[in-house]
């Protein structure tokens, strides 16, 4: 196949299928709790955990966004109840459907190889020395925590790079698969032994290598739409670049997957990527995306990928909690605004729950965007939504909360 005559999505269709796959395209709508809420991660794969809580923390606001019925609750029971989930690394720490857990085994290895010698030059010296010790108490008295292990050891606030020696070795047995976690209370992690939380059918199972290869490619391209192979070995962060461009090469070569031209906004030249090629068939179906406005979290699947975001939609984004409050061109953590297939904004809001009120500080249109009566009644109605589900009665605005473009 020439340059020439690769297919090719507009970026209409390209913005259609990508919101589709994120489970952004249709009406939010359904039960969320027990199989539906477990579909809607199974479909977008994974579910970013974040400690920030300016009004409800990222994976609760990512699955409110598609499930407006949506209760905290709903996910701590298919976690810690139902066992139907588990927590661990994608590219971050994330909530993962347990059926996928056969294939972080090759994640549990590589963290054994790489780990040990990294940790021991950015963690304090001695860790590995706690490993026997903490498996040891685990084993003997049950869940712990971080503060319960390593009683006498120094510690320090100075961050995640700061651990003790003990805590270094929990989160390197969780990483490697020696420990899960459990469960959280107020954010905290409670680990236990992985045989205690993950279904011994499901733990036993470990795939060859190049099954999970195999997987992690596919269910990334399925799950993305089309992709660069850069793309695909990032959404799970389970294989490598290297690894993921082989699988593209030998999956076109035998036609499980073709290249087209994905155009991108103006002034963005089109990217090639990869797509399955029913994918095409499919173009003509999408489904409109609804007008309904949301606001989605910052760590939402739909916007990790703050490049392809731009690149698709325009869509400029950074997370500005580190920079400092002058420096800031919006806000601490402001949330992207999503109407139909656009990204209309970015919202500077914060729970008071002591007040009983959700505020508003601002809202930023983007450049070229009319804020009109019917856009901006939809704006607040998605506010009075998200009020309620941060637990506050009313919704308040700054006097000069719509801001200019």
């Amino acid at each position: 196949m020439t340059r020439t005559s690769l297919p090719r999505l507009d970026n209409r269709q390209a913005r259609h299928l990508f919101l589709d796959k994120h489970g952004l395209a249709e009406t939010p709508k359904g039960p969320a709790k027990g199989e539906d809420l477990l579909n809607v991660i199974r479909q977008i794969g994974f579910v970013q955990v974040d400690s920030i809580n300016t009004v409800a923390r990222a994976h609760h606001m990512i699955l409110f966004a598609r499930r407006p019925a949506y209760k905290e609750t709903a996910l701590k029971n298919l976690l810690e109840k139902d066992r139907a989930l588990f927590e661990h690394w994608t590219h971050d720490a994330s909530i993962i459907p347990t059926e996928f857990y056969p294939h972080w085994h090759l994640h549990f290895r590589r963290h054994r190889e790489r780990l040990a010698e990294r940790w021991q030059k950015w963690r304090r010296d001695g860790f590995l020395d706690k490993i026997d010790g903490v498996l040891k108490q685990i084993t003997e008295t049950g869940t712990c925590t971080s503060g319960d292990v390593g009683e006498n050891e120094q510690r320090k606030s100075g961050g995640w790079w700061d651990w003790h020696p003990s805590k270094t070795a929990l989160e390197y047995l969780w990483r490697t698969g020696e420990l899960a976690v459990c469960h959280r209370t107020n954010f905290q992690k409670a680990y236990d032994l992985s045989e205690r939380v993950i279904p011994q059918d499901i733990r036993s199972n470990v795939p060859h290598e190049a099954e999970t290869i195999e997987w992690a490619a596919t269910n990334a391209l399925a799950r993305l739409g089309f992709a660069t192979s850069g793309e695909i070995a990032a959404f799970w962060d389970l294989i490598t670049p290297a690894e993921a461009k082989d699988w593209c090469q030998k999956a076109l070569a035998v036609g499980r997957i073709i290249e087209a031209d994905i155009e991108m906004v103006p002034g963005q030249k089109p990217r090639q990527s990869f797509l399955f090629p029913e994918t095409l068939d499919q173009l003509a179906d999408l489904p409109e995306p609804t007008s309904r406005v949301r606001i989605l979290s910052p760590f939402d699947p739909a916007l990790r990928d703050r490049k392809r975001a731009e690149r698709l939609f325009g869509f400029h984004y950074r997370i500005e909690v580190f920079v400092p409050e002058p420096k800031r061109q919006y806000g601490y953590y402001v949330f992207p605004v999503l109407e139909g297939a656009r990204l209309i904004g970015r919202i500077d809001m914060k729970a008071l729950r002591a007040e009983d009120r959700l505020h508003v500080r601002a809202f930023w249109p983007e450049p070229g965007l009319r804020t009109s009566k019917a856009r901006l009644k939809k704006l607040e109605a998605e506010l009075d939504r998200m009020a309620r589900f941060a637990g506050c009665s009313t919704t308040t605005f700054e006097d000069d909360w719509q801001r200019s473009a």
